[in-house]
């Protein structure tokens, strides 16, 4: 449950975060996060970013946070060691100059190599918690757009599955997870938006959400635009060997 250091210089820290460790406390469950695992290393960057409140009123501790992977998520992410780096790095990610490539399974086949979906993402009709990318989305709705390549399709246990890249040219909540599910290929393991998929797979034998975030081009405090790769999971390494 440890991030692995990519890279780290005086400005910046790059880890490959694993699968189930969330990147901040929501001030609901105490639990260990990226950030505590950080400031365990760096001390000095107590307070950098920018604060954040729980639904309760409560300070939330997000130093060095520049953007957030789900918990079920693992892959590249950028942490700030100082205030001039957070809000170098953070206007990149405004100004959408930062690259990011995730790779993912879904069920079923995905018939064409190369794709784009431009779905608006607004509040699921059901579910308010839960984001929504087809006609009926409720609140604020939100231009979203996601590239993909199919890498490669096969089959397990008599099911069809494939293995896609994706590089989102937006950042909204969940945006992967919902764009995936609105063109009926939820991501394998998803049980926030493939749950009755989910159920009735055999998910490749794999226990997690499978979404990794595998890429990450964006310019260090330096000038210098870096490119950090987070190698797949083992588990990711296994599935491609069962779909032959």
């Amino acid at each position: 449950m440890h991030p692995e250091i990519i890279f780290e210089n005086k400005d910046v820290m790059v880890i490959n975060k694993p699968e189930g460790l969330i990147v901040h406390d929501g001030g609901h469950i105490k639990e260990d996060t990226v950030v505590s695992w950080f400031l365990e290393r760096v001390p000095e960057a107590k307070g950098v970013g920018e604060p954040g409140m729980s639904s309760k009123g409560e300070v939330l501790e997000r130093s060095g946070v520049v953007h957030r992977l789900d918990k079920e998520t693992s892959g590249v992410m950028i942490l700030a060691k100082n205030q001039e780096s957070f809000l170098h790095l953070k206007k990149q990610f405004h100004d959408r100059l930062v690259k990011k490539e995730y790779h993912a399974f879904v069920y079923g086949a995905v018939r064409d190599k190369f794709g784009t979906i431009n779905r608006p993402i607004g509040r699921s009709p059901k579910n308010f918690r839960l984001r929504y990318a087809r006609q009926g989305a409720k609140g604020t709705i939100r231009p979203s757009l996601t590239h993909f390549e199919c890498l490669k399709t096969g089959q397990y246990t008599e099911e069809q599955f494939s293995y896609l890249s994706l590089k989102p040219k937006t950042g909204r909540m969940h945006q992967l997870r919902v764009h995936l599910e609105a063109i009926g290929r939820p991501i394998v393991g998803d049980t926030l938006y493939g749950k009755e998929k989910s159920l009735r797979s055999s998910n490749l034998e794999m226990r997690r959400l499978a979404l990794h975030a595998y890429e990450l081009h964006i310019e260090l405090e330096d000038g210098e635009v870096s490119r950090f790769v987070a190698p797949l999971p083992r588990s990711f390494e296994e599935a491609l060997e069962r779909l032959g």
